[in-house]
């Protein structure tokens, strides 16, 4: 093994490093034996200098073989979906038991808040009992007798990004799309799937806030999961507004059993989920093309068999085994909820999106640092779209607050957060481009 410092020299220098390199240094990240400054300065280097492909999929490889890699001996294709995060992103709560209902497994390893936006496991852990970070025994259950389950990354599964993404947090190297995409398809090898359909935001709430930086993250996770041996795609959607009308952890919750139950299937989030969860039935082989497999989703949802594999899900790991008939009697409810009129009457035109993760931070809804506890209760609801006409009787949306004074200083931001105007706009599509 070459020692570390002379790894970090050569790709400082822009150097090729071959797999024996960094397979050694990897190996190093996991024992210990390359120090957190190494690590950080590695990190730094790979912002800087880049990889090319070949060095992205070999260190994709070594991370994921670092830990754990699940096997599976299942009568359907294992498949999974990973999203780049945004607001109002409650897709996957809702398609993972859609695709479980048509065949496939999906063993959904998600995360929780990052930045301005909201996390999978935050919204989970919303409803009493529900255990997001089971063993390995119990993930292997529920996915084999129900089809899909949601946990967080256990210590076993792809230890080595687990460490150098908390030191890329702190370094200012989160953004490298080579280290983004590593750490991504580490886990989701690691977690022995047969096929991944990547969302990747782009717009006013996403973290790649152009087409052309969402299109360069997409198309580098499609060329190293597709090298590492495992069938991936990519959506580019939209995320110039929050995709559910709603933002929080029990009010998303409470937003996806509404879909699955029927109650409210708002066009937007219904294209994206249909669009992405399609993609996995045909890299799984459940179905010829996208339209085949919108049609088995459309069927899944009607008859109720989503719905049913969705709670249980939720039962296997712990939650209640009656959700989504007595959803208010297992997730929290804020005390004060209150609509949030604009300042003036007019149609929606522009949503700073971003601003609405934010205060649903300053609400106690995220986190500020890793330690710091959430308020689950807190958020926003039937917030409006671009296109809706807002005033008297149509507000902007309902806060969900702690307190008063919480609730004035959230219904501000959304204020702030909304551009209201006479003219209507064009709005663009959900679905943005497709990388395969």
């Amino acid at each position: 093994m070459k020692l570390p410092q002379e790894v970090i020299r050569a790709k400082r220098d822009g150097a090729l490093l071959d797999e024996a390199t960094i397979a050694g240094f990897i190996s190093g990240l996991t024992d210990g034996s390359v120090t957190e400054g190494q690590a950080a300065a590695f990190a730094m280097a790979v912002f800087f200098r880049g990889l090319s492909l070949g060095e992205r999929v070999t260190l994709t490889r070594a991370m994921t073989q670092s830990g754990t890699v699940l096997r599976w001996d299942l009568p359907g294709p294992v498949l999974d979906k990973h999203s780049t995060g945004g607001i109002g992103d409650a897709v996957s709560l809702a398609l993972a038991p859609m695709v479980a209902a048509c065949g496939g497994y999906v063993p959904m390893i998600s995360g929780r808040g990052l930045g301005h936006t909201g996390g999978t496991l935050d919204k989970l852990e919303s409803i009493a009992g529900y255990d997001a970070t089971p063993g390995l025994d119990a993930f292997r259950k529920t996915v084999t007798e129900t089809g899909c389950a949601i946990i967080g990354q256990t210590s076993d599964l792809a230890p080595a990004d687990k460490r150098l993404y908390a030191i890329r947090d702190i370094t200012g190297t989160v953004e490298s799309l080579d280290l983004i995409t590593a750490s991504i398809l580490s886990k989701k090898l690691a977690a022995g799937l047969n096929g991944l359909v990547m969302d990747v935001k782009a717009g006013s709430g996403a973290f790649m806030g152009t087409l052309d930086e969402a299109r360069a993250l997409a198309e580098s996770i499609v060329g190293v999961g597709n090298g590492a041996g495992m069938r991936t795609v990519a959506l580019i959607t939209d995320m110039d507004a929050p995709l559910a009308s709603a933002a929080g952890n029990a009010v998303e919750v409470t937003y996806a059993i509404e879909y699955l139950a029927g109650r409210s299937r708002e066009p937007r989030f219904h294209a994206v989920t249909l669009a992405l969860a399609a993609e996995m039935l045909v890299a799984g082989g459940l179905a010829a093309d996208v339209a085949e497999g919108a049609e088995r989703l459309e069927r899944a949802l009607d008859s109720g068999q989503a719905a049913e594999r969705f709670e249980r899900m939720i039962a296997g790991l712990g939650g209640p085994s009656n959700l989504l008939r007595a959803s208010s009697a297992h997730l929290p409810k804020a005390p004060v909820i209150q609509a949030v009129e604009p300042e003036a009457p007019g149609i929606v035109t522009r949503i700073a999106t971003r601003e609405i993760g934010l205060a649903v931070i300053r609400l106690g809804g995220g986190r500020t640092r890793p330690q710091d506890g959430i308020d689950h209760a807190v958020g926003f609801s039937s917030l409006a779209r671009p296109g809706d006409t807002v005033g008297a009787g149509a507000p902007l949306g309902m806060v969900h607050a702690r307190d008063e004074g919480a609730a004035e200083v959230a219904a501000a931001a959304l204020r702030a957060a909304y551009r209201v105007g006479v003219d209507a706009l064009e709005i663009r599509e959900a679905i943005l481009e497709r990388v395969s």
